[in-house]
């Protein structure tokens, strides 16, 4: 089962990264002036350590309202960067995500940026990922490709996991900037 938007904001809730879920909330306020996640831009950078560290809560931070669509959450890059043509680029997000147990996500490449010709390698987060994720992200476009830091390029569409109780304790746990292959 994808998780929906209202499923993804209140798991966020629970965990303490968004403050209020009332439908007027943010809606139609400028951007800066978001009064329901207690930060400006409708940002919340409280990592909620009590609830993450044994696999239940579902993190996002900094958190954003525009990012959060009907089926999925837009992840937005670090730093300003460019794609060339014909080679891939790691490159960070700028959310720090945890997954709990029962989740794992998918990350696919907005459909504004695959019209360009950029297309997303290793796509899958597995349960219990904690860190910043480094996106490989491939240029197959006609010329180079800007990215502006806070483009939201990519969706992690979450996918809930039946049974798990596993949590990933790879190489790339904690992950904080771009993470070079270590294999």
């Amino acid at each position: 089962m994808i998780l929906s938007a209202s499923e993804i904001a209140e798991r966020l809730k629970d965990s303490g990264c968004i403050n209020d879920l009332s439908d007027d909330c943010c809606n139609g306020t400028a951007s800066g002036n978001c009064h329901c996640a207690g930060a400006p831009a409708g940002v919340n950078n409280k990592i909620p350590n009590d609830l993450g560290a044994d696999g239940r809560a579902l993190i996002i931070t900094p958190f954003s309202w525009e990012s959060l669509q009907p089926a999925s959450y837009d992840l937005r890059v670090a730093h300003e960067t460019v794609l060339p043509r014909g080679s891939c680029t790691l490159v960070p997000t700028l959310e720090r995500v945890e997954l709990p147990v029962d989740l794992a996500a998918t990350l696919r490449c907005r459909s504004s940026f695959g019209r360009k010709g950029v297309m997303i390698g290793a796509g899958f987060v597995d349960p219990g990922f904690r860190g910043q994720l480094t996106l490989c992200l491939v240029n197959m476009g006609a010329g180079d490709v800007p990215l502006v830091k806070n483009n939201r390029v990519v969706q992690m569409i979450f996918h809930e996991v039946k049974g798990g109780k596993r949590l990933y304790d790879g190489r790339y746990q904690d992950s904080h900037g771009v993470i070079q292959s270590r294999s």
